[in-house]
């Protein structure tokens, strides 16, 4: 039998806003459609009047993975495609320990809001079940040693018709297969919340990174990467976080600092 989908149902938008009165991040903007909310997000980095702010897009048709050519298929009503925009600036330095945060928060908030505990795998994944349930790609705007940024984040919540399946290379996990009565609201609203609740954090980025390592149980886990220049692949075992984020691979004996930059997980 083919597996059942869920039926359309614009997000309740309202619903969401209601859940974070008096919150920082109360102000939650709907989008119909829209090709990227990172890109909608990006001038609106650094405005007074947009500090805090989520948009979040009930289909992107342009949404992007981490690396060029990759993209983030959600159907309407299936998914939860959005970009929080932090509500203060940070040292430009840090940059690199906010995929890390968002992370943490986003596996905070689904708990929360379902009870299924999301794994974290280096450098920007959510996995469930071994299979990709959400991902992270932040972008920011510098100016000197100051930057502000848009933390973009998708997660896969109902699973969409068999053809939008085909489209995506690797079979990926959906929250309601774990959660049946997940609602997309609650998710949103509890991954903000945890934004608020985790925020002081950001200033502190080398704490952020080890309580990443140990929620992602990084160090002694099994990598296996392919770095982004060239199809040189790295097969070993995570020694944890090294400055600015980069994985500390061994491989056989020698330990490889590979950059968030410049290699994927396979």
């Amino acid at each position: 039998m083919p597996e059942e989908t869920a039926p359309f149902r614009p997000l309740d938008v309202a619903h969401v806003r209601t859940a974070l009165t008096g919150s920082l991040f109360a102000d939650v903007r709907y989008l119909p459609r829209t090709g990227s909310t990172n890109d909608d997000a990006t001038p609106l980095l650094a405005r007074s009047d947009t500090l805090g702010t989520t948009l979040v897009a009930e289909e992107q048709s342009a949404g992007r993975g981490r690396k060029a050519g990759r993209s983030w298929i959600a159907p309407p009503g299936t998914g939860l495609t959005f970009t929080t925009i932090l509500p203060a600036s940070l040292p430009a330095a840090d940059l690199w320990a906010v995929p890390f945060w968002v992370a943490l928060c986003v596996a905070d908030g689904i708990a929360r809001a379902c009870a299924v505990r999301a794994g974290l795998r280096w450098p920007n994944d959510l996995f469930v079940n071994d299979r990709k349930v959400a991902g992270i790609l932040c972008v920011s705007r510098i100016a000197g040693e100051v930057a502000h940024v848009g933390c973009g984040v998708g997660i896969n919540v109902f699973r969409p018709g068999a053809s939008a399946l085909a489209a995506i290379d690797a079979a990926p996990a959906f929250l309601a297969d774990a959660a049946p009565h997940v609602l997309r609201e609650v998710v949103l609203a509890e991954v903000l919340l945890a934004f608020e609740q985790r925020l002081s954090a950001l200033h502190a980025p080398a704490a952020v990174a080890r309580t990443y390592e140990e929620r992602a149980a990084l160090p002694g886990a099994h990598y296996r990467v392919r770095l982004d220049l060239g199809e040189v692949e790295l097969d070993g075992i995570a020694r944890g976080l090294g400055p600015e984020g980069a994985l500390r691979l061994d491989v056989d004996g020698i330990e490889h600092a590979i950059s968030l930059a410049d290699a994927r997980r396979l």
